[in-house]
């Protein structure tokens, strides 16, 4: 081809230091890109026909200049960042985000910046909903994969079958016999708690102390007349009370707890333990019991570990019951395992997902679409679920952001190194125009 060839080797080198300046331009853009990943050119060289020698070993190959072979995107971590945001999440290691669109196409992204549209779903700034393990309604995490959904979510209430208390029983306290009528006189101590019913509504009611011998001691539960059917003789005068239950109590002549009584209610339904006013469901006897320790003689137990006859002041130490009222989501965290728990207004917690994490095989191979999304494809390989932290899958870290990974240094050095390929290619073809102007003056 003669001289004129260099014309078109100095163009190529043009058009290749082009578009890396280009990929060096797009990632300095995007160095504040939450999750971006830098994209690098690779070059390869061209060459013509070999010519001279009849193609034997002396022959010559004659150089055609360079072309682009391809962008490698390089899936290095990027610094991690805090934020207010509990939604946003970054990945410390290997995964991506598996996000869908409202036709059920997924697309995968590093970029954790998610939040909550109308409908509760948690989504990233394009909507696109955030994938995850589900749970069942015991907050238990499910194999099954779906749209992660956090603010319609509720907890139904929770009926009370157990009560559970400790502390003393002074054992200087006066004999006495309970009455509904004046209870606070009759009664040696007193504490109160909530059961809740099957509607989620909780009654407040007060359990009564009073000595009734040497080492016994008897418990009267005391409830609100208007919440509670009982026998009309357990209703107090004033018709405000109602004595819906009692037990007994003994004691060791060492004070430790050794006998418990079975409970007996005053329900007007032969039989039942409490009936509510209000239209909620029934307790049975047998699904509400309460726990005062292990007693010497009941349950073969040590008669230390619940309440005790002591001297000195009666107390309540520890007490608490199983049941709760409904509640709403009131906030959420995110564990390292990408588990979602949630906060609810009556004070439980559980699981309402997990967040699920999706590797390939050959992560380059994804196809970029824009807006720090990538499609599979065929040289990504198959996509792989799995739970964070677990089969070489990343961690998470929530009110964190995962930079980009673009380092500006070196950006900036390349695009020094390839503005002077682009400079010394122009060059070529500057001094290749003036050679060919020298032959054409040849004939003058």
């Amino acid at each position: 081809m003669g001289i004129t060839s260099a014309f078109f080797t100095a163009t190529s080198g043009i058009n290749a230091t082009s578009r890396a300046l280009s990929e060096i331009g797009n990632n300095i853009a995007n160095a504040q890109t939450t999750g971006y990943k830098t994209r690098t050119v690779s070059f390869g060289d061209l060459f013509g026909a070999s010519f001279g020698g009849g193609g034997t070993t002396n022959s010559l190959v004659e150089g055609r200049g360079v072309r682009v072979l391809g962008i490698d995107p390089s899936f290095s971590q990027g610094s991690l960042q805090t934020t207010p945001n509990a939604l946003d999440l970054a990945i410390d290691g290997d995964g991506f985000f598996h996000v869908k669109d409202d036709n059920g196409d997924s697309f995968y992204t590093r970029a954790g910046q998610f939040g909550t549209d109308a409908l509760g779903n948690v989504v990233n700034p394009s909507g696109l909903i955030l994938q995850g393990y589900q749970v069942d309604d015991d907050g238990v995490i499910t194999g099954g994969i779906g749209d992660l959904v956090l603010t319609t979510t509720q907890e139904v209430g929770t009926v009370t079958s157990e009560v559970n208390m400790s502390g003393n029983l002074s054992a200087g306290a006066a004999i006495s016999t309970f009455d509904i009528d004046d209870p606070i006189t009759t009664s040696a101590f007193s504490t109160g708690f909530v059961l809740y019913d099957s509607l989620g509504f909780g009654h407040d009611v007060t359990m009564y102390f009073n000595k009734t011998a040497n080492n016994a001691w008897q418990y009267n539960i005391v409830g609100n007349a208007s919440e509670f059917t009982v026998v009309p003789a357990s209703t107090s005068a004033d018709g405000n009370s109602e004595l819906i239950a009692t037990g007994t109590l003994g004691f060791t002549n060492g004070g430790l707890l050794d006998t418990e009584g079975a409970v007996t209610y005053y329900n007007a339904a032969p039989g039942t333990g409490l009936t509510f006013t209000n239209g909620a469901a029934d307790i049975a006897a047998a699904d509400l019991s309460y726990d005062f320790g292990t007693s010497v003689t009941t349950n073969s137990g040590s008669g230390t570990d619940g309440m005790l006859q002591q001297g000195g002041s009666s107390v309540i130490l520890t007490q608490d019951q199983n049941g709760f009222a409904n509640g709403t989501l009131a906030g959420t965290s995110i564990g390292e395992d990408g588990v979602l728990l949630g906060r609810f207004s009556n004070g439980t917690t559980r699981a309402i997902g997990q967040v699920l994490l999706t590797r390939f095989s050959n992560p380059d191979g994804l196809q970029p679409i824009g807006r720090n999304l990538f499609l599979e494809s065929a040289d990504s390989g198959d996509p792989l679920n799995g739970q964070p932290t677990t089969g070489g899958f990343g961690q998470i870290f929530a009110n964190t952001l995962e930079s980009s990974n673009v380092d500006l240094g070196d950006e900036l050095v390349n695009m020094i190194t390839m503005q002077r390929g682009f400079q010394a290619n122009a060059r070529i073809i500057t001094t290749t125009d003036t050679l060919l102007g020298e032959l054409v003056n040849l004939s003058r």
